[in-house]
């Protein structure tokens, strides 16, 4: 894979999807998953009030923070995203049955996805963006969930409301608004130009 980056980059994430979209943007990334209870810390910023939006970002930086302090003179990114649909927020389900019960509740209906991305460089927060994205869903007969999740297997547990657009998700949808990165789970284009400027990538 060609690397165009004058220096390696941690991703404070476990997901492969970001590490694949920022390695083919020419990042070289080092992956270091930061250790977080993402559901006990959403549950607490949802009864504190925080949007979908906040909540991203405080993860995002939470994970980056997290890893940062062990990496001194390091850019470190890290990413969250939250898929909100009529006021209720969705995780990656933990099984077949959660994935076929999310897409039976996201069936015919609209929904955000919501990336947030947080670098930190020396222990300090240095830059975020947030970005989101409205996707409609079409009506899913149950033979249609059942034949997807049998064809997509484990991968429909990896993300958030158990798709994945850039493959076989995008027979779930009728309308898809917003940019395609951020759907895959990070504002990327906003964050290569933030690192283009800090040099990690030449202008």
């Amino acid at each position: 894979m060609t690397v165009l980056s004058t220096q390696p980059v941690i991703l404070a994430s476990a997901s492969r999807t970001r590490r694949l979209m920022l390695e083919q943007a020419g990042l070289e990334i080092v992956p270091e998953p930061a250790r977080v209870d993402e559901e006990e810390v959403k549950l607490s910023l949802k009864a504190a009030g925080m949007k979908p939006e906040e909540v991203a970002e405080a993860l995002a930086e939470l994970k980056a923070a997290r890893v940062a302090a062990r990496y001194p003179g390091v850019h470190v990114i890290g990413a969250d995203q939250m898929l909100e649909c009529g006021g209720d927020w969705f995780d990656k389900p933990s099984d077949r049955a959660a994935a076929a019960a999310q897409l039976r509740r996201l069936s015919g209906r609209t929904h955000r996805l919501i990336s947030a991305a947080v670098v930190f460089h020396n222990g300090v927060r240095i830059w975020h963006g947030t970005d989101h994205a409205t996707l409609t869903m079409r009506p899913l007969t149950e033979d249609f969930i059942e034949r997807y999740l049998d064809a997509l297997g484990d991968a429909a547990l990896e993300s958030v409301g158990g798709y994945q657009l850039e493959g076989l998700g995008a027979q779930l949808f009728t309308k898809v608004t917003g940019d395609f990165f951020t759907i895959l789970g990070l504002p990327l284009l906003p964050l290569l130009g933030f690192l283009r400027g800090r040099g990690v990538v030449p202008a």
